[in-house]
């Protein structure tokens, strides 16, 4: 088969998967990913063409993933030094995210993972005004519900630690709703949980 029908339709079988995986995850389409990849197609094509060389498959599909990724690698970069406690080298990772123009998908995630950091670094009013615009932002979707179960239940903790109980229980209540049985709504059953127990102490404090 000719070098170049193979790259066009590597390229072309990558959309259709990485596209059709954001469907599943309830993401939606990204318009800007696949024109992005078309654009890498025609100009390692080109540039092949010119120097009269062949495209290796293998690279040229490691090449288009790193370039298509590579806000979302970084915010996993960024998750893996939060993780450890390296929360301001995390910041700086997800700013340079966005400063790499990702998609309106990937903006969202990034925006996520740095309401979270936020929130261990103690700062929650800052966490809180992050996941509160990813939310307004994502009415018109693009928020897959493993994204979203996460900014509520990060939300939710935001709200609390600011003593906003009432608006905590309505994240925490939503996060399990919106995507039941994940590590996020357990996390926000062990939340309303907690809160139910100190309020029954308080409680039994003031009849005692």
């Amino acid at each position: 088969m000719n070098s170049y029908l193979v790259i066009a339709t590597i390229g072309l079988f990558y959309i259709v998967i990485v596209g059709g995986m954001s469907v599943l995850r309830r993401e939606g389409l990204s318009n800007q990913f696949a024109f992005e990849v078309l654009g890498i197609i025609v100009l390692v094509e080109a540039g092949a063409l010119l120097t009269g060389t062949t495209v290796n498959p293998i690279l040229f599909l490691v090449l288009v993933y790193l370039l298509s990724m590579r806000a979302r690698l970084l915010a996993d970069l960024a998750n893996l030094l939060s993780a450890r406690g390296r929360q301001r080298d995390a910041i700086s990772l997800l700013q340079l995210a966005l400063r790499l123009f990702p998609d309106r998908i990937t903006r969202l995630i990034v925006l996520v993972n740095m309401g979270i950091v936020q929130l261990r670094r103690q700062n929650p009013s800052s966490a809180q005004a992050l996941l509160e615009s990813v939310l307004e932002e994502a009415k018109g979707g693009g928020l897959g519900v493993k994204y979203e179960a996460a900014c509520r239940y990060n939300l939710g903790l935001a709200l609390q630690r600011q003593g906003k109980e009432a608006e905590a229980v309505r994240q925490f209540n939503e996060t399990i709703e919106s995507f039941p049985n994940s590590v996020y709504s357990k996390a926000a059953e062990r939340a309303l949980e907690q809160r139910r127990r100190r309020q029954r102490k308080a409680d039994e404090a003031k009849t005692g």
